[in-house]
């Protein structure tokens, strides 16, 4: 269970603890911010609500341990997030368990993003031993004018205290992607968990404790984002944020200032149907790509764009596996489980309302029961709607009629996002050419 065995360090009463300077702390604060089970929809844990002192002292704390992981040989590095990753995986029960909790993530799912996340950490382990072991030697004659006169030596160095802020949807897996290439590099970690999520990436960084990092080089402060959250951002001990979510990165990016940002904003990731695509292969991909984890994925297809020829026989098809898609609790392994908050619903039933008031037609009846929304596709949805363009983060799928390709495409780019797309096509050079044209517009803007 959550807070038990090897990780009953991190829970104090009811209440879990924050991590830092290598320990496990209370809040001076005294408070603590409650986090929903979005199927129960009722309190299932607490997280310390951190004070802007507290965040403080994790900043000069960070600071000062990375000056020293700094000079530390990248084989030990390694070598210790090797040893991270084991212990992830070897306590990926209570892990899973807790996000099955927390974000309603299927049983089967939730396993697997632990240990996907430990193979993700020996992973950077190994790729930064090799891209970082290497340096570059210059010569001065490449530039018009010069001769062969000097020389440059260059290598790649750390950029310092690193603030990293995944989403809720993948709390493990979204933070060590950030925290491993980070510390493989030489940086130091002040992690910003979501609310919804907190406490699995609680356990995680426990991982990272129990692996015997140095204090103060990992640290995750819990809290509310409106006592803490631009505090954070704006701090002047950050020296790169890495950010994935959605539009708050663009509020980030205004009030970050003069420091790297890496940012992922989401998508409206598209999937254009071609007339030569073999439809049953299609409509399993679609299934996947638009209905796994409740559709409450950066990545998941969000619309459908297809060609009307071909558009009936592919309705159908898609229709056909809808209705297999089980739905109901998390704990019960089901394809579609409760969304991860009540707002999150109410977002998503807005465009679905907004669609029906608009003539879209519905493939399946519209269902909700508290955050649990059954899987719907939406046919005959046009431009005017918000669906056709808004991320609805749930397992709402719309589907668009086209007439060409250069429609697609010319959909795609109208997009405010450009996360990513996907083509079926058995045609090679159409799905090559097609891609390349709307990556081409999106890096044009």
């Amino acid at each position: 269970m959550a807070g038990n065995g090897v990780f009953a360090e991190i829970l104090d009463g009811e209440v879990f603890k924050y991590y830092a300077d290598g320990e496990w702390k209370k809040s001076s604060s005294g408070k603590s911010v409650a986090i929903i089970n979005p199927t129960t929809r009722k309190t299932q844990y607490k997280v310390q609500a951190c004070s802007q002192e507290e965040v403080n002292k994790v900043m000069d704390s960070a600071k000062s341990a990375q000056k020293l992981w700094a000079k530390t040989p990248l084989w030990k590095r390694a070598e210790l997030l090797h040893k991270a990753a084991a212990i992830l995986k070897e306590h990926k029960a209570p892990i899973a368990e807790s996000l099955v909790k927390e974000i309603a993530k299927p049983a089967k799912d939730a396993v697997t993003e632990v240990v996907r996340s430990g193979d993700l950490v020996s992973y950077c382990a190994e790729e930064g031993v090799r891209i970082l072991g290497e340096g570059k030697f210059l010569v001065s004659d490449s530039f018009p004018g010069n001769e062969r006169t000097k020389y440059c030596l260059t290598s790649k160095i750390p950029l310092g205290v690193i603030l990293a802020i995944p989403p809720f949807n993948y709390p493990v897996n979204l933070a060590v992607s950030k925290i491993a290439p980070a510390l493989i590099a030489g940086n130091s970690i002040v992690l910003k968990p979501p609310t919804q999520g907190a406490v699995s990436a609680l356990h995680m960084v426990h991982c990272f404790h129990l692996a015997g990092f140095p204090k103060g080089l990992i640290n995750c402060v819990t809290g509310k984002g409106s006592e803490i959250g631009d505090f954070l951002t704006m701090h002047p001990g950050v020296n790169c944020i890495s950010f994935t979510g959605g539009d708050t990165g663009i509020a980030i990016s205004k009030k970050a200032g003069m420091i790297p940002l890496q940012m992922e904003l989401g998508g409206k990731d598209a999937c254009i149907v071609l007339e030569d695509a073999d439809l049953d292969l299609v409509a399993g991909n679609i299934i996947k790509g638009g209905f796994s984890y409740s559709g409450q994925r950066c990545t998941a297809v969000k619309v459908v764009l297809v060609m009307e020829s071909v558009a009936d026989a592919l309705v159908e098809k898609v229709k056909a596996k809808v209705a297999k898609l089980s739905v109901g609790a998390p704990e019960n392994d089901c394809d579609i489980t409760p969304v991860v908050s009540e707002s999150s619903a109410n977002f998503i039933e807005g465009l679905v309302m907004d669609a029906k008031e608009k003539g879209a037609t519905f493939c399946q009846e519209y269902k909700r029961e508290g955050n649990l929304i059954w899987p719907l596709l939406l046919d005959n949805v046009r431009p005017d709607m918000r669906i056709a363009w808004e991320e609805p983060f749930g397992p709402v799928l719309p589907l668009i009629r086209i007439n060409s390709i250069e429609e697609g495409i010319h959909h795609c780019n109208a997009s405010n996002f450009g996360l990513q797309v996907h083509k079926q096509t058995t045609s090679f050079n159409i799905a090559f050419l097609s891609i390349i044209w709307i990556i081409f517009f999106i890096n044009s803007r």
